[in-house]
C-alpha cells in the first residue's frame, strides 16, 4: 500500500464535500455538507472492513476488533467539522491519517491484539452554534441538554432542530466507555514553530491553559480641541500603556507564554472626542498553571494601577479559565521514539497553543498528540496547507505508535 497516494485520494474525496470554489472547506455541524461527509465516511469504513457505527449525537467510529484483547481499545482520530472557509487539514487530516494508518496496519500485520478504532468526532470548532467540543464532551457525558436546547445559528436554526433533521438526538445514556486504553490525535500545528525550526514532527507534551478577559475602563469623554492634555481621562491612552507594559513583560518572561489583545472598542470612537470609555479583550496562555496564574495576577494589577493613575474606574471580567492539559508521559515517549525512528532529530517536543479534542480526552483516558508543520503557520483559512512529504511522515509516525499500542503485548 502506498501511503501517499492512498491519503491523497481520500483527501481529494472528502475535501470536495463542502469544498469551496476558491479553495478550502465550509462543513458545519449538522449541515448538509456535514451529513454528506459523515455518511461517506461511514461507507468508506465499511468498504475497508471496519465495523462502522454512530453514537446518538453523530460521532462516528470505524472499528477493527482485537484478537486477544477485544475489550481494550486504541482510539485515534479528530473532528470532521470545519470553521467557515476553513482549510482541508484541520480536523480532517487527523481522521484520514488515522484511517490510512489503520488500513496500512491491517494489510501488513492483520488483526491487532487490541481493538483499533478510528474516530470522527461530530464537532469541535463551535463555528455554527455557540458551543464547542460537542463531539468529545458527549463522548464523556459532559454536555448537557440545557447547554444547547435554546441556542441557534446565525440563520435562526435551532440546534435541536438541526440535530434531529440530521437523524441524531441527545444522548440516551449516561454510561461512559471504559474500554479505551489510549487516544492519539494527529493534527497540523496551526503555527510556525516547526516550520521555522525545520522540524518535521511535533511531539505534543501538553495543551496550554487559557485565561480570557473582557476589560472595561471608564474615564471621561470630552472635546478633542478644548481639553488640555493634562486634564484628560483618555481611556485609549490608558489602554496603550497597559498593552505596552504587559507585552514587554510577556516578552521578558518568554516562551511559551503568549499574550494577545485581539478586540478593542473605544467609545465614542470618533475623531474629535477624547475617548471616555474602552472595552478590550485579553487572552493569555501558558502550559504551566502556576506561571499562568502568576501572569494573570500581573495583568490584573497592571490594569488596576493604570486605571488608578489616570483617575478611571475599571471592570475586569474573567470569562474563560481553562487549565493546562498535560499529555500522557508514556504515550509521549512512544511518539518521541517513533519520531526518532522516522525523522531522526527533525522533531521537537512542544506544547499546543491551540485547543483540541485531546484536552477533553486527556481528563479521562491516556492521551497524546503529534503535529506536522503548517506552511507559514496558516490555519482556519482556505490557504491552510502542509507539504505532502510532512503529511506522509506524520502518518508513518502514527503507524508506528499505533503498532506499539495495539499490536504488542
Amino acid at each position: 500500500m502506498d501511503i501517499q497516494s492512498t491519503f491523497e485520494l481520500l483527501d481529494k474525496k472528502f475535501t470536495s464535500i463542502g469544498g469551496l470554489q476558491q479553495g478550502g472547506i465550509t462543513r458545519l455541524l449538522y449541515s448538509q455538507e456535514w451529513n454528506i461527509a459523515v455518511r461517506e465516511l461511514e461507507k468508506t469504513f465499511k468498504e475497508e472492513g471496519f465495523e462502522a457505527s454512530f453514537d446518538d449525537i453523530g460521532n462516528l467510529s470505524g472499528r477493527l476488533t482485537g484478537s486477544k484483547y477485544p475489550g481494550e481499545t486504541i482510539l485515534t482520530g479528530s473532528h470532521i467539522d470545519t470553521v467557515v472557509e476553513g482549510g482541508h487539514l484541520d480536523g480532517q487530516f487527523g481522521i484520514l491519517s488515522a484511517l490510512v494508518a489503520v488500513k496500512y496496519l491491517k494489510e501488513k500485520y492483520g488483526q491487532p491484539l487490541r481493538s483499533l478504532e478510528v474516530l470522527a468526532l461530530a464537532e469541535e470548532e463551535g463555528s455554527r452554534f455557540p458551543y464547542t467540543f460537542w463531539g468529545s464532551k458527549n463522548f464523556f457525558n459532559l454536555a448537557k441538554k440545557s447547554d444547547v436546547d435554546t441556542i441557534e445559528d446565525a440563520e435562526g436554526v435551532k440546534f435541536e432542530d438541526a440535530m434531529r433533521e440530521s437523524g441524531f438526538d441527545y444522548r440516551k445514556t449516561t454510561d461512559v466507555r471504559n474500554d479505551i486504553k489510549a487516544f492519539v490525535e494527529l493534527h497540523i500545528e496551526q503555527g510556525k514553530v516547526l516550520e521555522t525550526e525545520n522540524k518535521t514532527i511535533g511531539v505534543v507534551n501538553g495543551i496550554v491553559g487559557q485565561k480570557r478577559y473582557t476589560i472595561n475602563l471608564k474615564g471621561e469623554a470630552n472635546h478633542a480641541g478644548t481639553t488640555p492634555m493634562s486634564l484628560r481621562r483618555d481611556t485609549v491612552v490608558a489602554y496603550s500603556e497597559i498593552v505596552t507594559d504587559l507585552t514587554k513583560r510577556a516578552r521578558e518572561i518568554g516562551e511559551p507564554l503568549v499574550l494577545t489583545f485581539g478586540h478593542v472598542v473605544p467609545v465614542p470612537n470618533t475623531v474629535n472626542v477624547v475617548p471616555g470609555e474602552i472595552s478590550f479583550s485579553v487572552d493569555c496562555r501558558h502550559i504551566d498553571q502556576q506561571l499562568l496564574n502568576d501572569f494573570a495576577t500581573e495583568i490584573e494589577d497592571k490594569i488596576k494601577s493604570v486605571a488608578s493613575a489616570n483617575n478611571m474606574t475599571y471592570d475586569i471580567h474573567l470569562w474563560m479559565d481553562e487549565t493546562p492539559t498535560l499529555m500522557n508521559e508514556k504515550i509521549v515517549q512512544i511518539i518521541e521514539q517513533a519520531a526518532k525512528n522516522n525523522v531522526g532529530d527533525q522533531y521537537k517536543v512542544i506544547p499546543s497553543g491551540a485547543g483540541h479534542d485531546s484536552q477533553i480526552f486527556a481528563q479521562y483516558v491516556p492521551t497524546a498528540m503529534l503535529f506536522v508543520p503548517s506552511i507559514d503557520g496558516i490555519s482556519h483559512n482556505i490557504n491552510e496547507e502542509t507539504k505532502i512529504a510532512d503529511l506522509v511522515k506524520g502518518i508513518e509516525v502514527l503507524i508506528d505508535v499505533l503498532y506499539e499500542l495495539a499490536y504488542k503485548e
